[in-house]
């Protein structure tokens, strides 16, 4: 099992400025061609921006990136960005999927862009892959493809009550292509009572022989929002997934315990983690560990 060690951890990427409010992470790492790249959001406080761009970087070593690329909300038409997604198709294209905030609504969209390498994506290209509707946003896809099937995890909130809006389940969708997708219900749910009760959003997946092994964000407020720690389910398919202990396998030491949108790529020697993570002043960074 994966779980975070922020003390074994050291900083990929900062935020944007210091203080609450400005957050690097919701991360995406591939590995590819002796590189890892990496696409993350970047965020300001609400009221100055939000999460106003992603970016897409490269490291050889898995600690210290350049950037190839920068998206920004405006490009993207959206009020605000949140976790990105990077896959490489098994023809060997990349693609993108950005998680996009309606304008002056609760509601999210995920487009996708294609493209044959990780600096060519643009924007011009997005078409809308999961739409949502007037019931639910839908964002934070975890997207794989497994056994020659594509496997989709996106966290889902409920929209006809605002106030309600921040509660999140997990929807597990299956497709042939990994763009038009088929929803086959809820795979990871709340589980009242718990630290989970709130909300659920899968961020990594793992397939180990017979077993699913999912790891997840989870809260049991409203007032957690934007400070979930990670759990750990599993389930005996991608679409039956079980919470499993009493706590959080993983948390920062700092504020609101926020440890979250976990992303584990295999490396030489191991695998690579990267989440996000609350420092002391209430910021949020992007790390990483080698395990």
């Amino acid at each position: 099992m994966f779980a975070p060690k922020p003390e074994r951890s050291v900083v990929a990427v900062p935020p944007p400025g210091d203080g609450p409010g400005f957050w690097a992470g919701a991360p995406s790492a591939v590995s590819r061609d002796g590189w890892i790249y990496l696409a993350y959001r970047l965020r300001r406080p609400l009221g100055d921006g939000r999460g106003y761009a992603v970016e897409i970087a490269r490291s050889a070593d898995g600690e210290r990136f350049e950037k190839i690329l920068t998206i920004t909300k405006e490009e993207m038409k959206t009020e605000s960005l949140e976790r990105p997604t990077l896959v490489v198709t098994p023809e060997g294209r990349w693609r993108l999927y950005l998680s996009c905030a309606t304008y002056g609504t609760k509601h999210w969209r995920v487009e996708m862009i294609e493209a044959a390498g990780p600096a060519e994506f643009d924007p011009a290209d997005a078409r809308v892959v999961l739409p949502g509707d007037l019931k639910t946003g839908v964002k934070d896809p975890v997207i794989l493809h497994h056994g020659g099937v594509w496997h989709l995890w996106a966290s889902c909130h409920p929209l006809e009550d605002p106030d309600e809006a921040d509660q999140m389940v997990t929807d597990y969708a299956t497709s042939a292509d990994g763009v038009e997708w088929t929803w086959q219900g809820t795979a990871l749910d709340r589980r009242p009572g718990e630290w989970d009760s709130r909300g659920v959003r899968v961020s990594a997946v793992t397939f180990s022989g017979g077993t699913v092994i999912a790891y997840y964000d989870g809260r049991a407020s409203a007032e957690e929002n934007y400070e979930e720690r990670t759990g750990v389910a599993i389930g005996p398919d991608p679409s039956t997934l079980t919470a499993t202990g009493t706590a959080p396998v993983a948390q920062s030491e700092h504020g609101g315990g926020g440890l979250r949108y976990l992303s584990i790529v295999p490396v030489a020697g191991g695998h690579r983690l990267y989440y996000e993570l609350t420092r002391a002043d209430g910021g949020h960074e992007l790390r990483t560990e080698l395990r």
